[in-house]
C-alpha cells in the first residue's frame, strides 16, 4: 500500500521543508548560519581548527567505505576536475608561475639563501 498523507491520498505529504514552494525554501535557507556571528565562526577564524576537524571525520569513516578507496576512476576524475577547477599546475602556464615567484620573494623580504 502506498504511503498516505493525513488527507488519505498518496504521494508526497504536504508537510514539510520538501513540500514548500522554492521561494519559501530559499528565504529558510537563506538565514542558515546567520544566527552566529562571523567572529563566532571558528573555522572561517582558525585553519588549523577546521583542519584538524576535517582528520577527524575521515577518521571516523572505515576504509571500506571510502568511496574514493572502492573507486579508483571515481577518484581519478576527481583529481582532474581539481585540477582543471584550479588552473592547471604552473608547467602549465609561465606567467602565473613567475607571478607567483615573484610574490613569494616579495614576502620573503630581503632574506637570501
Amino acid at each position: 500500500m502506498p504511503n498516505q498523507g493525513p488527507t488519505g491520498q498518496s504521494g508526497t505529504s504536504k508537510r514539510g521543508f520538501a513540500s514548500m514552494d522554492p521561494e519559501k525554501q530559499r528565504q529558510i535557507a537563506s538565514k542558515g548560519g546567520s544566527s552566529v556571528p562571523n567572529e563566532k565562526r571558528s573555522f572561517s577564524q582558525n585553519r588549523k581548527l577546521a583542519a584538524e576537524a576535517g582528520r577527524k571525520g575521515g577518521e571516523s569513516v572505515s576504509d571500506a567505505a571510502r568511496s574514493f578507496s572502492q573507486n579508483r576512476a571515481l577518484a581519478a576524475e576527481a583529481g582532474r576536475k581539481g585540477g582543471h577547477s584550479s588552473g592547471g599546475n604552473f608547467a602549465n602556464d609561465r606567467a602565473r608561475a613567475a607571478a607567483a615567484g615573484r610574490k613569494g620573494g616579495e614576502a620573503r623580504g630581503s632574506k637570501n639563501h
